[in-house]
């Protein structure tokens, strides 16, 4: 039996107008998406999840709302989070933009919860724009918040981006937030750091811990922490040939020191995601393309989750598994996972049960059919105790992706998140309505406890779903080896780079040299 999803968002808490700007068209009023959510340490009842609230066309959010539960998730609370106007941002308390993007959320041994987001006004690398990470704390399990905090804030000749938050499950005095920062000017986009020593009272300065090099950027800075400590920073590097040919791999950096030293990078793979359309209306899908998901088990091995089109020969994306038992120095074969390879499956979480089982959530077209109009998707999680065999449920669906904000692509978020309560996962995620044009995407949790059997035995590796709609209940992965990088290929790969970076970054591609032609 299906768990029941809780639907954790309601309707806008905004009125009009309270960014300041005037603007209306192009707002998804009451839309929700790109959800982050944490438990407790302290008290696996409570739960903190985030998210964008009232998703604009062109970019980012009118706020972040954060919810909050004391039961385990089955029934939520709701405040806006003061990161922007609209939600009580002003001079006065540091959240005096007009937009806000990328929330995430954290929580320390000792149970004090940490949140970041991109706050902005006006558009990237334009003249008279101002764009800032902010970060709050919250004392009390989340009920209550400090005024934001700016770890960064950058004008027209930067913009910084993509950002996350990770409070150290081994040390509650530290909490690292990382992001990339571009330049209005050049390739470069180093991975920057910003730390708190004592508990969120204070932070240093902002600094790079990687530097790409002047033809490279990364993007998705995720940091995790070993059992013994060690910090990886998991992100994207971006590499631009002389010919203006863009390229994609992921890997990671480490840290012994608690993120005052680093590594030189440790790559895990290249990346050949094509992304996401609608196979037969060919509208594009605003995924998690190019990005990826990073978690450690309790036992301290490492899993990375990606899009990649090389399991089908540069046809679709796949979701690709690979880890590591040696703390990040060296990684396994990428391996595709997700359970029917004949449509495209895209947005990948992972996270670890506190048993050692792997549980990764991610988007399929298994039940979409010829109707142009409509484009049904379904929200799988899968599970495994060794990486190999995996049992399959699905979370969420079929619902109606068509009617999701348009965001240069429909756009439910470039992540979503899977957490675990002890043994039991909780996906937490944005989902289209069927049809509701004043209210098209919600927020949802899935406490998933159905779904906490572990694998069983291993079956075929033919095993497939062969219906459209239908679970597998158990499948083997099969290892994805790189492909031949052809030009048709490189041009797709090249082409959703850049696809995937002017949806984040409007005027990204003309940051360099004039652009030579991308290859044939």
């Amino acid at each position: 039996m299906p768990d029941p999803p809780i639907r954790v968002s309601t309707v806008s808490p905004f009125g009009p107008n309270c960014d300041g700007t005037g603007q209306t068209a192009g707002l998804y009023l009451n839309a929700e998406v790109e959800p982050s959510l944490a438990v407790n340490p302290r008290d696996p009842n409570n739960l903190i999840g985030v998210w964008q609230q009232d998703r604009w066309a062109s970019g980012s959010a009118r706020g972040i709302v954060t919810g909050v539960s004391f039961d385990g998730g089955a029934t939520w609370q709701q405040q806006p989070m003061p990161f922007s106007r609209c939600a009580g941002g002003m001079p006065a308390n540091g959240g005096d933009y007009a937009r806000v993007s990328d929330p995430w959320v954290t929580i320390a041994p000792d149970g004090v919860a940490y949140q970041n987001a991109l706050a902005s006004t006006g558009g990237s690398f334009q003249p008279g724009s101002a764009n800032a990470l902010l970060v709050s704390r919250s004392m009390d399990s989340g009920r209550a918040w400090n005024n934001p905090v700016a770890l960064i804030t950058d004008g027209q000749a930067f913009f910084n981006d993509k950002n996350s938050i990770a409070a150290d499950p081994t040390d509650a005095r530290f909490v690292y937030a990382t992001w990339d920062r571009l330049p209005q000017v050049g390739d470069s986009g180093p991975a920057y750091l910003a730390r708190s020593v004592d508990h969120g009272v204070t932070w240093e300065t902002a600094r790079p811990i990687y530097d790409a090099g002047p033809s490279g950027q990364t993007i998705n800075n995720q940091i995790v922490v070993l059992p013994d400590g060690t910090l990886l920073d998991f992100f994207t590097q971006l590499d631009t040939a002389l010919n203006r040919t863009v390229t994609a791999s992921i890997g990671v950096v480490r840290s012994a020191d608690k993120g005052s030293t680093w590594s030189q990078r440790i790559k895990i793979a290249d990346v050949a995601s094509v992304g996401t359309r609608d196979p037969e209306a060919g509208t594009r899908v605003r995924d998690g393309t190019n990005l990826g998901s990073i978690a450690v088990s309790p036992q301290g091995a490492l899993h990375v989750v990606w899009q990649d089109a090389r399991a089908t020969n540069g046809a679709r994306d796949n979701i690709l598994l690979s880890r590591s038992t040696d703390g990040g120095l060296t990684w396994s074969a990428p391996a595709r996972i997700n359970a029917d390879p004949t449509v495209p499956a895209f947005t990948p979480t992972v996270a670890v049960r506190a048993d050692g089982m792997i549980g990764v959530t991610y988007y399929d077209f298994r039940s979409n059919t010829a109707n142009a109009q409509t484009l049904l998707t379904d929200y799988w999680l899968i599970r495994s105790t060794d990486g190999v065999t995996w049992r399959e449920s699905r979370v969420a669906g079929p619902f109606d992706l068509a009617i999701a904000p348009d965001a240069n692509g429909l756009f439910l978020g470039d992540y979503q998140s899977l957490i675990s309560i002890g043994n039991v996962f909780v996906p937490f995620f944005a989902q289209s309505s069927n049809g509701d044009l004043t209210n098209r995407t919600d927020v949802y949790a899935v406490i998933a406890r159905n779904a906490s059997a572990g694998a069983a035995a291993a079956v075929p590796a033919t095993k497939r779903a062969s219906d459209a709609g239908n679970a597998v209940a158990e499948y083997r992965a099969e290892v994805a080896p790189a492909i031949p990088m052809t030009k048709q290929l490189q041009r797709a790969v090249h082409d959703n780079i850049v696809q995937m970076m002017e949806q984040r970054v409007p005027g990204w591609s003309r940051r360099g040299a004039p652009e030579a032609p991308a290859p044939n």
